[in-house]
């Protein structure tokens, strides 16, 4: 199972659905004793692409999305492929707490839509 190894105080706003990280956020893939650990250096921008149509229902500065973004940007930014990276933001969304459709319903829309 991944978690994150440390997660409080680690971004700030930018501007607009825009993230910088402040602290370093610590993920770890896999089991404690397997496991591979990605960090996503300090002063990281990332963003909550969520299409404006839908902030009603998927508020892009909700707390509980912010690091799986932060993970998912970071991932395809290492080259990771969209799925691979996808299954990781599905992971850190159900880390924090995520309810499971509504991570579900995140998950299935960075795997197949390119918002920007």
């Amino acid at each position: 199972m991944s978690a994150y190894t440390n997660a409080s105080d680690w971004c700030e706003p930018v501007a607009g659905i825009c993230y910088r990280s402040t602290k370093p956020l610590t993920w770890l893939v896999g089991s404690l004793d397997t496991g591979a650990e990605y960090t996503v250096p300090v002063g990281s921008v990332f963003d909550v692409s969520i299409p404006r149509g839908l902030h009603w229902l998927f508020n892009p500065h909700d707390p509980r999305y912010l690091k799986a973004a932060a993970l998912h940007d970071y991932f395809l930014a290492l080259g990771w492929d969209r799925f691979t990276a996808g299954a990781q933001f599905h992971e850190a969304l159900k880390a924090d707490g995520v309810p499971k459709l509504r991570r579900a319903l995140m998950a299935l829309a960075v795997l197949f839509f390119k918002y920007q």
